[in-house]
């Protein structure tokens, strides 16, 4: 398993949108941790393009992170009603709304190239692929992840033939990794999520959400992960491709909540004007509103982006990546010593 091979306990969590890149992945994974690229929004050519650039910057295992196919029933009146409301938001930024259309994020194609890659890790949000999918990849190399955010997701994923899981709680920033959009936002928080899932399926697990720090990433050691993967603390490392009006509002003290209002999905972030204006009136439609709000989140307004981030958020520091691994692995391990000499034998 990949995960016993990694020098350092750390997976830098996949960030769609563009705060992933393929130097972030790369400089992770020459540390010593995983990193990830993140598939979500791109072209099957464009994560083909990125694989390889990656390799060209490190030797090291690294992952893909794929979106599942959404198939969540959308109310099409609530829709409507929805893109009727943001009609004023597109007036005050002098931008056009989004068509609110479907899509499968390029499912297939992206399988073939994570296949024909044969990339080290492939990882999967917002559901969990067919077994045959996942048969597939196992005999071109690729281990194979599924995030879950219940232990019943994770029987399922298991099943399924997963190799591990991603266990997300409800800390974690950006967009909650449901199998189905309608279901109930889950807020189990990632220490009993942790030991709900561990006591439901014997397969090794990856630990995300909130974590802050090497004493977070040895809590969850300790609570029988085999690795802590971290998004939010990487937004600000100089390789990660984060827009510079996020990357500096991660550094602030704002809290954090969970909307649909930007994409239609539940996601964690920094509390802004949109957000509070328009996350009551937000319908369980996805992709068809990050489509909606596209140009509304690049208009250049902080209150009109989604500022996704975790509830640690204000420990996230400019560093090099390399150094944020080395760092988190070094902190974790002080942190194990420590706790082991306060019950000596």
């Amino acid at each position: 398993m990949i995960l016993d091979e990694l020098t350092q306990p750390v997976v830098q969590a996949p960030m769609a949108g563009g705060p992933s890149t393929p130097a972030l992945a790369a400089a992770v994974s020459a540390a010593g941790g995983l990193g990830f690229l993140a598939a979500g929004y791109l072209t099957p050519e464009a994560v083909r393009e990125q694989i390889r650039a990656t390799r060209e910057l490190t030797d090291q295992p690294f992952g893909v992170n794929i979106f599942v196919p959404d198939t969540s029933t959308v109310d099409g009146r609530e829709l409507a009603g929805y893109r009727d409301r943001l009609d004023v938001e597109a007036r005050r930024y002098g931008v056009a709304l989004g068509e609110p259309a479907d899509d499968d994020d390029g499912w297939l194609g992206k399988l073939a190239v994570v296949r024909e890659e044969r990339v080290a890790v492939v990882s999967f949000t917002f559901g969990c692929p067919d077994p045959a999918v996942l048969a597939e990849l196992r005999e071109a190399g690729c281990t194979t992840v599924v995030t879950v955010t219940s232990a019943g997701e994770a029987l399922a994923a298991v099943a399924a033939g997963a190799d591990a899981l991603c266990v997300q709680g409800a800390e974690a920033g950006g967009h909650r990794g449901t199998f189905h959009n309608t279901d109930p936002i889950d807020d189990t928080a990632l220490l009993p999520l942790l030991r709900k899932v561990s006591a439901a399926v014997a397969v090794p697990l990856i630990a995300t959400g909130g974590l802050s720090g090497g004493r977070d990433v040895a809590a969850v050691l300790v609570a029988g992960a085999r690795a802590a993967q971290l998004g939010t603390l990487f937004l600000t490392c100089a390789e990660a491709g984060t827009n510079p009006l996020h990357r500096a509002a991660v550094a602030g003290e704002r809290r954090t909540a969970v909307t649909r209002a930007f994409t239609g999905r539940p996601a964690r972030g920094l509390v802004n004007r949109f957000m509070t204006e328009h996350s009551a009136a937000a319908p369980a439609a996805y992709p068809h509103l990050h489509h909606l709000t596209k140009g509304l989140r690049r208009a250049g307004d902080p209150e009109a982006m989604s500022l996704w981030a975790g509830q640690a958020h204000e420990f996230a520091r400019e560093v090099p990546a390399a150094d944020l691994v080395r760092e988190l692995g070094a902190q974790a391990r002080v942190a194990l010593a420590e706790t082991a000499a306060r019950w000596p034998n």
